[in-house]
């Protein structure tokens, strides 16, 4: 790249020019205009959701390139579609800049972004650009969903099995490994790398949706069947007993989570205290998987058909305390709360 261009900053060539040049990561027969014009299907609810991303707080140049930045920012908006089982139609990109920030940078972020998107063909349709002393992006993504099948956190049932779609931990923990390079000798370089992967480039589970509506379209054996089958759920960006939590609470029930039911990461073992593998697991955030409340029989073939990390990790009960119990008794019975796990304005 030529070094005059990589030294080029955004107050060189202002509002419009930096336009110009991030107009070719949208696609040109969308943008243009005052507004996008997205086109939904019949009989579908259009979902929007908006999420925020500030520099020093979701990310920073110690832990994650601008490319990282990029797709953890398009993948956490798309979470968020999947956690209400949508599928994307696409997004639009706030940013506040400093104008002393490289122009390098920011096609590098649009890079990151287009990236992850690409892999759900989801097009970036347009956004703002502002003047900002800290950097920040806000993406709001459009997904559209069949009403009778969208997953509410309100909807959970007593009796509901509680499903995880994946591991829990593995971006905490890789964010530790980016923070302090020098823990985890006992890490093979492969575990080191799938941690800090789990971490820089997360993977929606936007597939979870249509393995899940299949199942839910499948003929009941004792007609009639139930309609609709209510599915509460949401993703577990903030961590996994955030997750169960947030549901609990909107759905005025409670919970009982089998610690051994939950998978652990092998490469904990090696590394991290089993009190340190408990509070990764289940308050570390940033993982992007759903967690899903659904009848026994339902999320049974659910997990079948998911990954060999999805699991049945507990049960929702009529009570309003989500108890955290161990069936080895590796670790006490533990009333888990929302004060715990990652909180914006705590100190």
């Amino acid at each position: 790249m030529n070094d005059n261009l990589s030294c080029l900053q955004v107050k060189d060539i202002g509002e419009q020019g930096l336009l110009e040049r991030l107009q070719r990561f949208c696609p040109p027969d969308v943008i243009g205009d005052d507004a996008a014009v997205l086109t939904t299907n019949p009989n579908q609810s259009l979902v929007v959701t908006t999420d925020m991303l500030v520099d020093g707080v979701h990310f920073s140049n110690v832990t994650t390139s601008p490319e990282d930045a990029g797709w953890r920012a398009a993948a956490a908006n798309l979470s968020d579609l999947a956690a209400m089982g949508a599928f994307p139609l696409g997004i639009t990109v706030g940013l506040g800049l400093p104008g002393d920030i490289s122009v390098n940078w920011v096609e590098r972020l649009y890079q990151g972004m287009t990236e992850c998107l690409q892999k759900y063909n989801v097009p970036i349709v347009g956004g703002d650009i502002v003047r900002s002393p800290i950097t920040t992006l806000a993406i709001t993504a459009f997904g559209q969903a069949t009403p009778d099948l969208i997953i509410r956190r309100s909807a959970a049932q007593v009796g509901d099995a509680i499903v995880v779609t994946g591991i829990h931990g593995a971006s905490r923990a890789g964010l530790e490994l980016l923070l302090h390079p020098e823990i985890g000798q006992n890490l093979k370089s492969e575990e080191k790398a799938a941690l800090i992967t789990a971490h820089q480039r997360p993977n929606p589970r936007l597939d979870v949706i249509p393995i899940l509506k299949e199942i839910l379209k499948s003929p009941c054996p004792q007609p009639p069947a139930p309609s609709p089958i209510p599915i509460a759920g949401m993703d577990s960006s903030d961590g996994l007993a955030d997750a169960v939590l947030q549901i609990c609470r909107a759905s005025r029930v409670g919970a009982v989570l089998e610690y051994s039911q939950i998978t652990i990461p092998k490469a904990f073992e090696k590394w991290l205290t089993a009190e340190q593998a408990r509070e990764y697991t289940l308050e570390g955030g940033e993982d992007f998987e759903l967690v899903l409340c659904l009848p026994q029989d339902i999320a049974e073939t659910l997990v079948k058909q998911l990954s060999t990390d999805a699991a049945i990790i507990g049960t929702i009960t009529p009570d309003l305390t989500v108890l955290l119990h161990d069936q080895n008794q590796k670790i006490p019975d533990q009333i888990l709360s929302l004060n715990q796990g990652f909180k914006h304005f705590s100190k």
